[in-house]
C-alpha cells in the first residue's frame, strides 16, 4: 500500500484550500512513510523557513505514526534527541503534521508550516482527509 503522487496532490490542494479559509499562507509537505518527500508547494507570500518546519514535521509524524505535536512533550527525551540526531536532524517534534493511513496502514504525513500551531495542523488535517 502506498501513497501516489496523486494522492499527495489532493492532500495538499486540501491543505491549500484550508489555509485560504483563514488566510494563511503555507507551506505544505507530504511524505511517504518512510519520511520521504514526495510533494511539496509554498502558497505565494509564505515565509520561506517553513518550507523547513512542514518537511521536518512530516517526516516526525510519517516516522511515529502519530501527529507531530504530541511528540513535542517529549522533544528533549533522550531517544527522540538521538533519533532526530540518527537521521540528520531533519525531524520537527512542533506541532503541524499529522499521519496519513489506508485501511489501517500508515502510507505517510502532511506537515504545514506558516501559521500557528494549530492553524499548520488545521491545514494538514484538511489536507489529510480530501483522501
Amino acid at each position: 500500500m502506498t501513497l501516489t503522487l496523486a494522492d499527495a496532490n489532493r492532500v495538499i490542494a486540501g491543505a491549500i484550500e484550508k489555509a485560504e479559509q483563514i488566510g494563511a499562507r503555507m507551506n505544505i509537505a507530504v511524505c511517504d512513510a518512510g519520511g520521504r518527500l514526495l510533494a511539496f508547494q509554498r502558497m505565494d507570500g509564505a515565509m520561506w523557513a517553513g518550507s523547513f518546519g512542514s518537511q521536518g514535521k512530516a517526516m516526525a509524524s510519517a516516522a511515529f505514526g502519530r501527529p507531530s505535536g504530541d511528540l513535542t512533550p517529549r522533544a528533549d527525551h533522550p531517544t527522540l534527541r538521538g533519533i532526530a540526531a540518527a537521521e540528520g536532524n531533519h525531524m520537527f517534534y512542533g506541532q503541524g503534521a499529522v499521519p496519513i493511513f489506508r485501511q489501517g496502514v500508515l502510507i505517510g504525513a502532511c506537515g504545514v508550516g506558516g501559521g500557528s500551531a494549530q492553524e499548520d495542523e488545521d491545514c494538514a488535517r484538511a489536507g489529510v482527509e480530501k483522501l
